[in-house]
């Protein structure tokens, strides 16, 4: 199945995200040896503009994704790494997805995507793919439309009309704007965990953000010694303690203020 990772530091300064997507013991790249359909990742830039790198590759072995992961700063990020169930492997299927400024990535299968598409109706304009997880992130971006930009009431909105009419697998998402993430569980069988990070620790005990593989070589994240972070991943990607395993049915939100508020929405 594919695996998700966002992260934030608020609306701060830039950091980068090259520890978890390449370096991290089991990194975005690592777990790609086992989801090589596909890798994306999303970002903003300066301006506030989002971007998205992507190729329907493996991480570990697509240049784009690993140039993209060492160079590029942002407030947010969201990233992916695809085991494709719905659609061919191409670009236009690749997470993560773009709409009305926020970036979207989703693991899991969503059925019944007959009915999903006549309920989108005029907004099926939005989708380009032929994924489930893009008419998802259609779903969820028209509702957040109708309730004037509340993301989270959107969220609340679309994820209840899915689970009232479509079969599925799994809906779990993160969902980024420029300095704020959204990330969701459900249902049992996929995970997804929060770590939520002080400057140049977890706050249990954890030293700074550093790691030593089996061969002997160190990485560490600069930005993260001196940075407070949110991460989002299917996996816990480190040995941090400080790892926790988001509830069945849980949205998390984490503001510009490194806030984080949960609900068991579903």
């Amino acid at each position: 199945m594919c695996r998700l990772f966002g992260m934030t530091a608020g609306m701060g300064e830039p950091v980068e995200a090259t520890f978890w997507l390449l370096d991290a013991p089991d990194s975005l790249s690592a777990q790609s040896h086992r989801n090589p359909d596909g890798a994306g990742v999303g970002c903003f830039d300066a301006a506030g503009s989002p971007h998205i790198d992507k190729q329907p590759l493996a991480a570990f072995e697509d240049r784009a994704f690993i140039a993209a992961a060492r160079r590029l700063r942002s407030r947010t990020f969201v990233a992916h790494v695809r085991h494709a169930t719905t659609g061919a492997l191409t670009h236009e299927n690749t997470h993560p997805f773009m709409m009305d400024g926020r970036l979207f990535a989703h693991n899991g299968v969503i059925e019944d995507l007959e009915l999903l598409e006549r309920e989108l109706g005029d907004d099926m304009r939005r989708v380009h793919g032929q994924t489930d997880s893009e008419r998802y992130f259609a779903l969820i971006t028209r509702e957040i439309a109708r309730r004037g930009g509340d993301v989270d009431a959107g969220i609340r909105s679309a994820v209840g009309w899915v689970l009232a009419n479509l079969g599925l697998r799994s809906i779990n998402f993160v969902l980024i704007t420029d300095g704020e993430l959204w990330a969701l569980r459900y249902p049992q069988t996929h995970s997804l965990f929060v770590l939520e990070r002080a400057s140049g620790g977890g706050g249990v005990g954890d030293g700074a953000l550093e790691q030593t593989s089996s061969h002997g070589t160190r990485v560490r994240s600069e930005d993260a010694a001196r940075r407070a972070t949110v991460v989002v991943a299917s996996e816990r990607m480190d040995g941090e303690r400080a790892w926790r395993e988001l509830a069945v049915g849980e949205l998390v939100h984490v503001d510009g203020s490194l806030a984080v508020t949960s609900a068991r929405i579903v």
